[in-house]
């Protein structure tokens, strides 16, 4: 690095080059890390990712796999060998991967479009935070008190689209830090700064940034926003895609909206009407099953009840939820002559279930009643003087814990 310096970055103009190999280190993993004289790789930072390519020569082929800082200034190519050799001094021809990096443009000036429509919907005291820049989508953290509408969702991504489809000229100049900010460039959370500093312009969008990105808005394509939430107190998170991302990704939505529509016998114009309707389809059954398990309790209780001894009911009742269950014991209850009722069973789920019920004029707790049972099936529960419920784990185990119910109401 002293004989050589730091290399030179060539790659906000050039997508390949001719370059000489400084330096090849081996790592554990049977990898290499390359040292160029001069590069058109990008080094990860600012939250974008780095760069992947090839380095050829005339005695060797390596994949470039990532590109980072190994320290500042001095880029570090992690490659893997495909064929031959690279040699020391060597001119080799440096290449990226055009489509990721063209992806990865589209996506690093949607960030800075989004930052400026975030602040234009939400105000000024929007701020960076964080963010993550690759060729498959963007994330975006930024300082904000509360969750975003749907409303307000929507108002960013159209005026982010607005400006994408104005076509507005992406330029950068360099120039000193504090010009660029007295001229009201934004500077980016967590990035260090140098006294000469690079500004992006995006139309309205002025942010310090060394990135690559488009040279006109319009390269970006669509920006559509596909999720947004919290991280943290007062920090909230927006992740989008943009370009050809934007558009699989809504295709995937169209053929997920157009399956849908067919299950329900529908267009996916129509689908919300259809899911409507088939809401309201659902509701009535529940409203007739509500019925029906109503009716089933009635009868279930009034055989319960005539196995009743002394106004005591104590059974085994299986497949029935706990609010079931719980319904049927309350039902047994009102029968005439009953004082205390302690259903238990098997759950549709195989859990354990136990309830107990009794009348004011009993004297009993119904609590009392299943404490003892409810650690036999290994669980627990609780409830009020009249009404108690429990679960557990051990079905094996209900015989013993009814008989335990049913001694403790003898008692």
């Amino acid at each position: 690095m002293e004989s050589h310096g730091t290399g030179a970055f060539v790659g906000y103009e050039r997508e390949s080059c001719l370059t000489k190999v400084l330096a090849i280190i081996p790592d554990d993993d049977g990898l290499f890390d390359v040292f160029l004289e001069q590069t058109p790789f990008y080094a990860e930072s600012g939250g974008q990712v780095g760069d992947t390519g090839f380095l050829t020569s005339a005695s060797g082929n390596y994949e470039v796999l990532d590109t980072t800082y190994a320290l500042p200034g001095l880029r570090r190519h992690l490659c893997r060998v495909i064929s031959g050799t690279l040699l020391i001094n060597q001119e080799v021809d440096a290449s990226i991967d055009v489509l990721r990096r063209t992806a990865i443009r589209r996506h690093h000036t949607a960030t800075h479009i989004l930052h400026w429509a975030l602040r234009e919907v939400l105000g000024e005291h929007v701020k960076q935070a964080g963010s993550l820049v690759n060729d498959e989508r963007l994330r975006f953290d930024f300082s904000h008190y509360d969750s975003l509408t749907i409303d307000q969702l929507k108002r960013i991504e159209d005026l982010a689209n607005t400006l994408t489809l104005d076509n507005a000229a992406v330029t950068s100049l360099e120039t000193s830090k504090d010009e660029a900010l007295e001229k009201g460039a934004i500077a980016f959370f967590g990035d260090k700064y140098g006294d000469q500093v690079r500004v992006l312009s995006a139309g309205p969008s002025v942010e310090l940034c060394g990135g690559t990105h488009v040279t006109a808005t319009g390269d970006i394509g669509l920006i559509h926003i596909i999720s947004e939430g919290s991280v943290g107190a007062n920090l909230r998170r927006i992740e989008a895609v943009a370009g050809i991302r934007s558009l699989e990704l809504l295709q995937r939505e169209q053929r997920s909206l157009n399956e849908a529509a067919t299950l329900l016998g529908t267009s996916s114009q129509e689908l919300l009407v259809g899911v409507h309707r088939k809401l309201d389809e659902f509701k009535a059954v529940q409203d007739e099953n509500k019925i029906l398990r109503s009716r089933l309790a009635v009868f279930g209780a009034t055989s319960l009840a005539q196995g009743a001894h002394e106004g005591i009911v104590v059974a085994r009742v299986d497949e029935l939820s706990p609010g079931d269950l719980r319904e049927l014991a309350l039902a047994v209850r009102q029968q005439v002559g009953i004082r205390a009722v302690v259903l238990g069973g098997l759950t549709p789920e195989g859990g354990v279930s136990l309830v107990a019920a009794v009348t004011p004029s009993s004297g009993l707790s119904a609590t009392a009643l299943i404490k003892d049972a409810a650690k036999v099936v290994g669980g627990g529960g609780g409830g009020k003087g009249d009404i108690a419920t429990a679960g557990g784990k051990l079905p094996e185990h209900l015989p013993e814990a009814l008989r335990l119910a049913e001694v403790a109401a003898r008692s």
